[in-house]
């Protein structure tokens, strides 16, 4: 029976390619009927109240309002993106009543989440929504594959805005003169950026870009995981079988997927030959198995026909109707040169012609420059392999346009701007936002937490510390097979069994291979000595279960209330663990044979449960797919290399309270020291958020200009931990950040010295400021309507100038942590702007050890107990009442102050800043004489401030930066608080 009203809406919503229209007019104009059906929209309202899952009706206005709402250029509203006011502009123009969109809000909130955080020179406008819509053929089989795989109508919208993001930046594939922009995409590890230039790659084949290449990894593994990526959700069934009829077995000789178990099934399928729908074929130049082949048939697969011959290859005329070509490569010097090789036989008339995308995968891999400037000779600069080709491909091809894609990005922003043929993002730099259902660093941290725990917190949930030294592999073990057992037992219970379908453990102590064999061989022996199947093996894992993943349980999935009704599950988990009789994969090796191994093909392979034990190949691109147990205890010194090797992040669906990552808190590092891998995580995630939160804030234009533009992005950089450098030193060039300015926001230094000399400078520094506090303290809370909590406070007044007296004459572990923020409060006033004084804020301790000790003859200030966690640097040290109360009272951020919040509505002012002071003692018991007094070099003056919006202009830019000679060191890492101030 046909769905007249579905239809109708179809045909309307089709029409609608610029914007919402109104909708009662489009429709009659498109009915064959003088008076089309519903146009008062009451059937419409009735079907949309009453709709259940799956009404088709219902997924087409969901996902039609969720693409308006996520529009980053809508030339029909003013409002912004992902708002209920950009939501509203739609009504109107759609001419809905009031009733009507209260149901459709009910049915299709509007979609909030933020979106991708874009720094670029100049936007290019040429790929609008119109124009991308003519031609969408492959964006649209992608965008139903992925709707098919579940993935919900935010999410594909979502997915859309920001690979349609990076598309626009791109040049004109049509434009006669040959621009070639340079880009690069951050995500998260293992966060689905290949899903994102998928996308873009769909929508730039469509678009006119005629050659991809693919730059998949440096493992034939990683290369071929994203060729039938592509092969499988893009290039699809027509365009891998070339015509060879499916149904005919000699045919298919030769042909990829016949093997596979996912073909042709969840292979996109375009209905035909594209090249006979109206669109155009893909010929692919590499398989799943085979690289690129320096063949004859690959020269003259590279050579394009033309429809009009006197014209060249970028008219539209020819390059909408000439086939596109993909190839996937690997990073590899061999396989390049055989490219480069090809392409040079070609020449270089036709190459300037073919408008070329080059994808980047891991572009912090290998495809940086790491030669030392200083021994460029006269001025030559020297490449390393990788680097070179693809400089050369660049030079080649004069329309090709490079887009890296990487999680760990301080590489790539620290190439230098000034080097044309280098793949410096000169155009523009886009950040994705965290996709919901991932699980990160955030998940295994809690980073606004001071020096009280709490009761639930990440850490508790998924981290199981091995402190100094300590192993506890054996119950690592255990925690897998537990694991297991317990999505086997959701998987009878009615969750999803497709997330279950692999089921891994990651062992990674060394890169050393000799070390993994010896690994390999102890895992083993616990394996044999673990007794799964006797009483004492089912004892110790009924007393795991029920102080462990019971406990932190989600309480969504079905979790058994006792052992009993696990067990039998947990035979079967150690069935598929110990299949082919060992549950130990060892990954590692120097050739690519070492790779080919079945149980690493979670692609080919029905289902991998193993434990794998591997080092730096498995820390790098390579998903380990169903990764629940992590034993981790390898060091490095580089930020990015720690980082990828966080394997644990991705998506775990139906089992992300099950993960858990046993982490080393002390590991030797040379013959002295040892360092603690789970802060060193942690001060990574502050350094990475740091990041995406100084490019989420400069994003904003000025007066249309960019407030900043990739080159200047270096300087945005953090470094937490002072032994974990961003990246490797030869990855790093330099600039020097010289302002930051932060109005509305906490700013909290914590590299404070540590030589008594300097603490008692500090102290009597501040001496003078305690005497303006009241000695009767007052009574501040977070948020009265909200129960918050209340704390105790003595607070005073203090002009702005003596202030700034006071901060320049502070003494610091590392100067350069707060000088750009003193930079900023010392130009205050040279726009208009100004700061008329600070509120002085010094809360009294909660503790019922409290103590209290007079400084320098001072009245008894109340003491705060805080520890240097990083070298020098201390850890967070404001506790979050005092930072909301202070944020309120300056007015920051739009926090309202409440009615029965009279003491901060007294004490705020539009131009008052607020200073919260923190008198720290690192020592339990502080070191308080007979008399009460603390000796100052026993005494840390720490504070944290925010200033009020007054301390600046509305339009003047946020940052300031000055370009530094590079040779000159490392001005380019600033050294930042806990909270990436």
């Amino acid at each position: 029976m046909t769905d007249h009203l579905l239809q109708l809406h179809g045909d309307v919503l089709a029409a609608m390619r610029r914007g919402p229209r109104n909708f009662a007019k489009l429709a009659f104009a498109l009915a064959d009927d003088e008076e089309p059906a519903d146009t008062d929209q009451g059937d419409f309202r009735d079907r949309v109240t009453a709709a259940g899952a799956g009404d088709e009706l219902t997924a087409l206005w969901h996902r039609t309002l969720t693409g308006w709402d996520l529009a980053e250029q809508a030339d029909w509203s003013t409002a912004p993106p992902r708002t209920d006011e950009r939501r509203a502009d739609a009504y109107d123009r759609l001419g809905f009543d009031t009733a009507l969109r209260k149901v459709l809000d009910h049915a299709v909130p509007v979609f909030k989440e933020p979106g991708p955080t874009i720094i670029s020179t100049t936007p290019t406008w040429w790929y609008s929504r119109d124009t991308a819509a003519v031609r969408s053929f492959y964006w649209s089989a992608y965008e139903q594959l992925l709707r098919r795989k579940g993935w919900s109508d935010a999410a594909v919208a979502s997915l859309d805005e920001a690979s349609h993001a990076v598309v626009e930046r791109l040049a004109d594939p049509t434009r006669p003169d040959a621009y070639g922009a340079r880009g690069l995409v951050v995500g998260y590890v293992q966060s689905g950026k290949t899903a994102n230039f998928t996308g873009v790659t769909a929508k730039a084949i469509d678009a006119g870009y005629r050659l991809v290449i693919v730059l998949g990894g440096t493992l034939n593994l990683l290369r071929g995981q994203t060729q039938r990526r592509l092969d499988m959700e893009l290039i699809g069934q027509e365009n891998i079988l070339r015509g060879a009829d499916p149904a005919d077995t000699d045919s298919l000789v030769g042909i990829d997927y016949m093997d596979d178990e996912d073909w042709p099934g969840k292979f996109v399928s375009h209905g035909g030959r594209p090249s006979t729908l109206g669109s155009f074929d893909i010929e692919r130049l590499t398989t799943r198995d085979n690289d690129y082949q320096s063949l004859e048939t690959g020269i003259r697969a590279l050579e394009f026909d033309k429809q009009v011959r006197t014209q060249p290859l970028n008219t539209p005329d020819n390059l909408h109707r000439a086939a596109a070509r993909v190839m996937v490569v690997k990073k590899n010097k061999s396989v390049l040169s055989k490219l480069i090789k090809d392409l040079k036989k070609i020449g270089g008339p036709l190459l300037s012609e073919i408008p070329t995308l080059i994808i980047d995968d891991e572009s912090d891999q290998a495809s940086v420059n790491t030669t030392d400037p200083d021994k460029w000779e006269e001025g030559k600069v020297t490449r390393t392999a990788i680097n070179g080709q693809i400089s050369q491909l660049l030079g080649l091809l004069p329309r090709a346009q490079y887009v890296g894609y990487t999680a760990t990005p301080f590489a790539n922003v620290f190439v230098n701007p000034g080097d044309s043929d280098d793949i410096f993002p000169r155009d523009f730099l886009i950040s994705l936002p965290r996709p919901t259902g991932y699980m990160g660093v955030q998940d295994f941290h809690d980073l606004d937490q001071t020096d009280e725990p709490d009761a639930a917190s990440a850490k508790q949930a998924h981290v199981r510390s091995m402190e100094n030294g300590t192993d506890r592999l054996p119950e690592a073990l255990d925690a897998f097979v537990l694991a297991g057992a317990l999505k086997l037992y959701r998987a009878a219970n009615g969750v999803d069994d497709d997330p279950f379908r692999h089921h891994t453990m990651l062992v990674h102590e060394s890169v050393g291979v000799e070390e993994h064999t010896l690994l390999a061989r102890r895992i083993r022996s616990l394996w044999d000595k673990a007794a799964y199947t006797s009483q004492e093996g089912h004892d110790r894992l009924a007393a795991l279960l029920a102080a462990d993943f019971q406990r932190f349980a989600d309480d969504g999935l079905p979790t058994p209330a006792t052992y009993a009704d696990l067990k039998p599950h947990v035979f079967q988990a150690r069935k598929l663990i110990n299949s082919g009789g060992t549950p130990v994969l060892v990954v590692n090796g120097n050739k690519e044979q070492d790779y080919d191994q079945p149980d690493l093909d979670f692609d080919r392979t029905p289902n991998v449960w193993k434990i794998l034990v591997g080092g730096t190949k498995l820390s790098r691109g390579f998903t380990v797919e169903g990764l629940t147990v992590t034993y981790y205890r390898r060091r490095t010194q580089q930020a990015d290399t720690l980082m990828q090797m966080g394997r644990w992040f991705g998506f775990r669906p139906g089992y992300r309270d099950l993960v858990r990552l046993y982490i080393g808190r002390a590991e030797p590092a040379g013959k002295t020291r040892t360092v603690d891998l789970y802060e060193a995580f942690e001060a990574i995630c502050r350094d990475e958020e740091t990041f995406r939160a100084q490019l989420t804030r400069y994003a904003t234009l000025v007066d249309g200009k960019p407030q900043v533009t990739p080159a200047q992005i270096p300087p945005l950089v953090s470094q937490h931990l002072s032994w974990l450098k961003p990246s490797a030193r030869n990855k790093m060039f330099n600039a020097e950040l010289v302002e930051i300015r932060s109005p509305g926001e906490w700013v909290e230094p914590t590299a404070y010295p540590t030589a008594p000399a300097d603490l008692r400078h500090n102290a009597e520094v501040w001496r003078p400021v305690l005497d303006l506090l009241g000695a009767d303290p007052i009574t501040l809370r977070r948020d009265a309507s909200a129960g918050g909590d209340s704390f105790e406070a003595q607070v005073g007044t203090l002009d702005h100038e003596e202030l700034l007296k006071v901060l320049c004459d502070l003494r610091w572990s590392v100067p350069s942590q707060f000088s750009p923020h003193l930079e900023s409060l010392l130009s205050t006033g040279e726009g208009g702007e100004g700061i008329d004084d600070w509120l002085v804020v010094l809360p009294r301790q909660t503790s019922s050890r409290r103590v209290e000790a007079s400084v320098l003859g001072s009245a008894p200030v109340s003491l705060a107990h805080r520890s240097r966690r990083r070298g020098d640097l201390f850890g967070a040290i404001g506790e979050p009442q005092h930072r909301e109360a202070a944020l309120r009272i300056a007015r920051a951020s739009g926090a309202a102050i409440r009615s029965g919040d009279e003491p901060l509505k007294s004490l705020a002012g539009d131009r008052r800043g607020v200073v919260v002071l923190y008198p720290v003692v690192e020592e339990k018991p502080p070191a308080v004489s007979t008399t009460g007094a603390i000796a100052p070099e026993h005494l840390v003056m720490a504070f944290g401030l925010v200033a009020p919006g007054s301390s600046s202009a509305p339009k003047r830019n946020l940052v300031r930066f000055r370009t530094i000679d590079s040779t000159r060191g490392d001005f380019a890492i600033i050294e930042r608080g806990a909270d990436g101030s």
